[in-house]
């Protein structure tokens, strides 16, 4: 017996998926745990297994093109079973039965015969031929010598805005050479044509989703924000000595993530999450990071965060960003995250706000690193400085709460020391 294959739901926020890529065509043996496809989520690029054996017998989907969770995009059974009920099922499931129109018959119209119209003999016209002709020629008539002629093609000089100075004000050489025009448009170069156009590009399943979350959390969470400015002169000898010592190449975003979660698990009212009868405090901490790819942004979770070492991390986060590119993060990868950091400091961003990543309460924006003038111990030095910005859902962060929290981020910032401890 045929079975029929339906769009999988394979994140819990996936309305709709996109045929990325079939491994199977029609006719072709499908085996029980073979790879039928793979699936563009919200989130990610998914492969699907097959949970029957037999013979591909119809593809309900082109590879590129989207579908609904649920509907039917393959179909299993045995070599020669007919399935065309199935496919007309398909076809056919979604679509309302449109009322029966019955049209009404036209009545008859007779035309009336139209009156006769006669032409009335046009009135003759006389033409001032000569006139005319006489007009126009002393308009486009020009004395000028033959060689003053040729100077004036040569250099582009239009001849009616030139006073001749010989007999009759007939135009000679003299007159072209010391022309002046009050016109610069001769030296000014001709600008190349310009015409609108623009280009575009069907949202994909991932962009809809950030789209539709975003949205959905600017508008329902009331957001706050609180600004903070680190010294960051001992991070960077800190991390060039853990660099130099423990030869392991860790980022500062590595650090800042280390800290956060440090800061979160002393500050667990920023570590919630809002519900409508209640708020949860989170005694772990699951820290997103967001990470830029090709459609748009994608948040892998590094698990228990504030239990793991520097070196712990770095490898974490350089694998999801290798695998966030490439669309191969699991929805278990990409859920469950408690709050969320955002660095756009390394494309030279000295400061930002985020839209909060929900259900977290909170995300932090981490600036650039800037070298400038500060003020340290009464003397004007040069240092280096970061900038943070905690956007906070107000329904569950107080301002005085954010402030204890980015408080204690800055004490470890600006100790990096204490983060070994």
């Amino acid at each position: 017996m045929a079975e029929v294959i339906n769009m999988p739901r394979l994140s819990d926020t996936m309305e709709e998926g996109t045929l990325a890529k079939w491994f199977k065509k029609v006719g072709d043996s499908v085996k029980e745990g073979e790879i039928l496809a793979e699936i563009e989520t919200d989130k990610a690029t998914m492969e699907f297994e097959s949970f029957h054996d037999g013979v591909l017998l119809h593809i309900g989907i082109d590879e590129g093109s989207t579908a609904p969770v649920d509907s039917i995009i393959a179909v299993i059974g045995s070599k020669g079973e007919d399935i065309s009920s199935i496919i007309k099922g398909s076809n056919t499931a979604n679509e309302e039965p449109k009322p029966e129109v019955k049209e009404e018959p036209k009545p008859e119209v007779k035309e009336e015969p139209k009156p006769e119209v006669k032409e009335e003999p046009k009135p003759e016209v006389k033409e001032e031929v000569k006139s005319a002709i006489a007009t126009n020629e002393s308009a486009d008539r020009f004395l000028i010598s033959p060689l003053a002629r040729k100077l004036a093609n040569e250099k582009g000089i239009d001849i009616k805005s030139i006073k001749g100075s010989g007999d009759n004000g007939r135009i000679i050489k003299r007159d072209i050479d010391s022309y002046k025009s009050s016109d610069y448009s001769q030296f000014i170069q001709p600008r190349p044509s310009v015409r609108e156009s623009s280009n575009e590009f069907q949202n994909s399943s991932m962009r809809k989703a950030i789209a539709k979350r975003l949205s959905d959390s600017k508008f329902s969470a009331p957001h706050y924000y609180l600004n903070i400015e680190c010294d960051m002169d001992n991070m960077i000898s800190f991390r060039n000595q853990f660099i130099n010592t423990q030869n392991i190449k860790i980022s500062f975003n590595d650090i800042i993530a280390k800290a956060v979660s440090l800061s979160l698990a002393r500050h667990p009212k920023v570590n919630s999450r809002w519900y409508d009868d209640k708020i949860v405090f989170y005694d772990h901490v699951h820290l997103g990071v967001a990470v830029a790819v090709d459609d748009g942004l994608i948040v892998p979770v590094v698990k228990y965060a504030n239990s793991k070492d520097l070196p712990e991390i770095n490898t974490e986060i350089k694998d999801f960003a290798v695998r966030a590119k490439n669309k191969k993060l699991t929805p278990a990868e990409i859920e469950g995250s408690t709050f969320t950091i955002s660095n756009l400091g390394m494309f030279g961003i000295e400061s930002f706000t985020s839209i909060i990543n929900q259900p977290n309460s909170a995300i932090l924006s981490i600036g650039a690193i800037i070298e400038k003038p500060i003020v340290r111990n009464g003397d004007i030095v040069i240092g280096n400085t970061m900038k943070l910005t905690l956007a906070c859902d107000h329904r569950t962060v107080d301002g005085a709460t954010g402030s204890l929290f980015l408080k204690t981020l800055k004490e470890y910032i600006e100790n990096p020391v204490s983060i070994l401890i």
